[in-house]
């Protein structure tokens, strides 16, 4: 068999936290896929790469590892956001040396630099070896917007604007200062804050960015981004639109679902980063335990240490707990009739994919943000009343999205949405337009 011989160098540089780097791994999956002579140089920290990198037959993709930050004989503080920090401290000279080694490996001049949209200094670092420079922005268009719109933010609110209304950015509807991500207004000289605001004022620089979310879902947003890059491309929904990691059912979701009637079950899930606190978790069982729902709930952590004993034997006869579930699968699920949710963006794009109305509880980032949209802007869900979860609070919310004429109002609502995601990856559509136009800037 001949050996095909790669002339064009991709460096892919990914943020090697939360659900960032195994979406990017899937948009170089489908460029790889179909490019043979296009090497890309995946890099992420050791950890980030052994996790996403299981399956990887393409021969055009390696992964380079990444210097993490952490100091030798580090002991985790429990914070989520510690070692994050300690990573951004340390991540430019860091992500220069593994793009050194796989230079010299290659002895292939990096023509492109696919990254993930938090690392801003891409820009520089493409300017100076003249690449092309695509960022990709794994959330919603709403949060993008307000990163690129930080300073002007800034310079109307202070930093205890609390629940003040924002309603002077142009396309963005009324939301509350208090919704914003962190970092805009307030806590601004974190590592994480600086970044994000680095990368706000960096990504009109851009050969193109890239965001995942299709065209349909916000056009007025759309049009304000449009109208700061070079060029924006709209190429989701991932969920539908990029090939997923098999994530085996190997506790019978499906097949469970498979017994239930049409829009009668509970999912609750809170992504791959967040456990709530246990009195939310005991709160969100007796809620399941007086509702009578069906449920499938896929608990991280050890729900017989973390449930009452004789609670947790109640909820059992009602519903499955697993430790992981095939999240795009059982949201596709004519079975589901509501996501409890932390309302990440992948969860919302994945809700949105399956036509299924969201309960949301967000705790940090963008999530207070898609909390807004998901119930103002709209009308595909509800909020947990006070943004905690209690026994009453998640009854209500369950009672309103499941068994009243609101709830079927929602479901109408997700239903078009459902529709205008399936139509952009259809011929024609926005995905279909922006993702080739995506390959010929990274691959040329």
């Amino acid at each position: 068999m001949n050996k095909v011989v790669c002339s064009v160098h991709v460096a892919v540089l990914a943020f090697p936290f939360g659900s960032h780097a195994a979406p990017l791994l899937n948009v170089v999956q489908e460029i790889a896929s179909k490019n043979p002579r296009v090497k890309f140089s995946f890099l992420s920290t050791k950890r980030s790469n052994e996790s996403i990198f299981a399956g990887i037959i393409h021969h055009n993709i390696k992964a380079y590892n990444v210097e993490d930050g952490l100091p030798e004989g580090y002991v985790p503080s429990g914070h989520p956001i510690e070692p994050i920090n300690l990573f951004v401290g340390v991540m430019i000279q860091n992500f220069k040396r593994a793009m050194d080694k796989a230079l010299a490996e290659t002895h292939i001049k990096f023509t492109c630099l696919l990254t993930d949209a938090f690392l801003w200094f891409a820009a520089e670092m493409a300017k100076e070896i003249n690449a092309k420079w695509v960022p990709v922005w794994t959330a919603g268009p709403h949060s993008l917007l307000c990163h690129l719109m930080t300073d002007f933010i800034r310079d109307q609110f202070a930093a205890d604007a609390g629940n003040e209304n924002i309603d002077f950015v142009p396309g963005l509807p009324v939301v509350k200062a208090s919704e914003l991500p962190e970092g805009i207004i307030d806590d601004i000289e974190q590592p994480l804050s600086s970044m994000l605001h680095k990368m706000g004022q960096t990504l009109p620089k851009a050969t193109a960015v890239a965001i995942n979310s299709f065209a349909e879902l916000e056009p007025p947003i759309v049009n304000q981004l449009e109208s700061k890059f070079r060029k924006l491309l709209n190429i989701g929904p991932f969920t539908l639109a990029l090939p997923q990691p098999n994530i085996p059912d190997d506790q019978g979701c499906i097949e469970w679902l498979n017994k239930h009637d049409i829009g009668s079950v509970v999912y609750i899930s809170f992504g791959t980063v967040i456990i709530p606190p246990p009195h939310e978790l005991v709160a969100i069982a007796e809620a399941i335990d007086e509702s009578g729902f069906p449920f499938i709930w896929s608990f991280r952590g050890k729900h017989d240490e973390q449930l009452p004993k004789g609670l947790l034997e109640r909820i059992k006869d009602k519903g499955k707990i697993v430790s992981w579930s095939p999240q795009v699968e059982i949201l596709k699920h004519e079975a589901i009739g509501v996501c409890v949710t932390h309302s990440g963006w992948n969860s919302i794009m994945e809700c949105m994919v399956g036509g299924v109305p969201m309960i949301s509880r967000p705790f940090f980032g963008d999530q207070k943000l898609n909390t807004r949209m998901m119930e103002g802007r709209w009308g595909v869900g509800v909020p947990i009343q006070d943004g905690v979860f209690t026994k009453e609070a998640t009854l209500a919310a369950l009672k309103s999205t499941m068994s009243s004429d609101e709830g079927m109002l929602m479901r109408q609502k997700i239903s078009e949405f459902k529709k205008s995601a399936k139509r952009a990856v259809e011929t024609n559509g926005s995905f279909i337009r922006d993702f080739n136009t995506l390959v010929e800037i990274v691959t040329s």
